[in-house]
């Protein structure tokens, strides 16, 4: 299962010039471990895993989760106590003079930084600088297969089909009184008759619920009816192993007409989408490397210019995978400022927001894919406020 995984970060490795990637772990407190090698059973102490451009991967364990790895991948070396560990550990570090991990200064990164200040210190005085792993993990970790695309590219079709489903339902039982809830578990079926899965949500939201991006309606929540704003965020990923999920948000309105105010904020919604999305591939048509806040700054720009910059409140996207918010690179110059690389082989959504408090909320969420002829939409796409009569 290993092999893989090491010689991406090895070819990424070298055509980086970086001298070795550290990777620690102590009970799961680092998640990007099992994702390039997976023990064999439970290890119990914490363990360290080196990987160079060229040689075979070494890994620091306690003796007693010796039996956890695998020695044809790994040259094994064990400590039984403080001091051998901190003794080996030097060994394993005396011939690089820098290690990438999974770090990030000041903690600009959250989603990378999982490494304890502790380890980190400990690290350094073994005359071994640090440096963030940010990129190598992204290549080694968040890159999709063909097959795994696949599984996106179906989801994503799927969830189309389903958000239109749910704005019919809605239309067809106004009389009845449903919720924000009926409507969420209507989806939550649909997914499990779609043979999908997801690890919480849909956000079903009204009116002024939808101002809150992260809405999940409970069984008291409320009733549509005529003349109201109704917005739907769903995502999900087939249920087979190494699935990607798809992640996307329509808007509706019930009613013939979409009133003005709603209408215009939805242009410039898409507007700020469509824009951000242009910008990466011009970018990719240049052959010019992009990182993550320079997107995010693109449509976010575009909202500033309209006078609504207060009312965008969160980043850009999200690196999507097996996770929907991945390790990957976020479209982010607001929460963090993401200045990892947008990789060939990535994906990510697209989601600018305007949140007018106690009135409603506007977003348009689309996935991108990056392929060998750049990124493109690979989710469905809205292009008019949906219109339930």
């Amino acid at each position: 299962m290993g092999k893989e995984p090491i010689k991406r970060a090895q070819e990424f490795m070298v055509a980086n010039c970086i001298q070795g990637w550290l990777i620690y772990d102590y009970l799961n407190s680092n998640p990007i471990f099992n994702k390039v090698l997976q023990p064999s059973g439970h290890v119990t102490r914490p363990v360290f895993m080196l990987i160079t451009p060229h040689n075979r991967p070494s890994i620091l364990t306690h003796h007693v989760d010796l039996s956890r790895f695998d020695p044809e991948i790994l040259q094994i070396l064990t400590y039984n106590n403080r001091q051998s560990m901190i003794s080996n550990l030097e060994i394993l570090l005396s011939n690089v003079s820098e290690v990438a991990m999974e770090y990030s200064p000041l903690n600009e990164l959250p989603r990378i930084s999982r490494v304890d200040a502790g380890t980190i210190e400990l690290v350094q005085s073994l005359n071994t600088n640090v440096v963030s792993s940010s990129n190598i993990v992204q290549h080694t970790t968040q890159t999709w297969d063909d097959e795994q695309l696949d599984t996106h590219l179906d989801a994503g079709n799927k969830l189309g089909v389903i958000v239109n489903q749910a704005f019919s339902f809605i239309g067809e039982n106004l009389s009845k009184q449903i919720t924000e809830y009926d409507v969420a578990e209507y989806i939550r079926n649909l997914f499990e008759d779609n043979n999908l899965i997801t690890s919480d949500g849909p956000v079903v939201a009204i009116n002024e619920n939808s101002s809150d991006p992260h809405y999940e309606p409970n069984k008291k929540s409320k009733t549509f009816k005529h003349g109201d704003w109704v917005l739907i965020d769903l995502w999900a990923k087939k249920d087979v192993p190494n699935s990607i999920y798809s992640d996307i948000t329509w808007v509706a309105y019930i009613g013939r007409k979409v009133p003005d105010s709603h209408q215009s904020i939805f242009d410039i919604v898409l507007e700020a989408r469509d824009a951000a999305l242009s910008f990466l591939k011009h970018k990719f048509n240049q052959n010019q490397t992009v990182q993550g806040w320079q997107v995010d700054q693109i449509a976010r720009d575009v909202i500033n210019s309209y006078d609504y910059s207060e009312y965008f409140t969160h980043r850009l996207g999200h690196g999507i995978g097996e996770d929907v918010h991945s390790e990957g690179v976020n479209l982010d110059n607001w929460e963090t400022h993401d200045t990892r690389i947008i990789m060939q082989g990535s994906g990510f959504s697209i989601e600018p927001g305007i949140y007018i408090p106690n009135r409603f909320g506007m977003r348009s969420e689309i996935d991108v894919f990056v392929g060998p002829d750049g990124p493109e939409a690979s989710s469905p796409v809205q292009t008019q406020v949906v219109l339930i009569n």
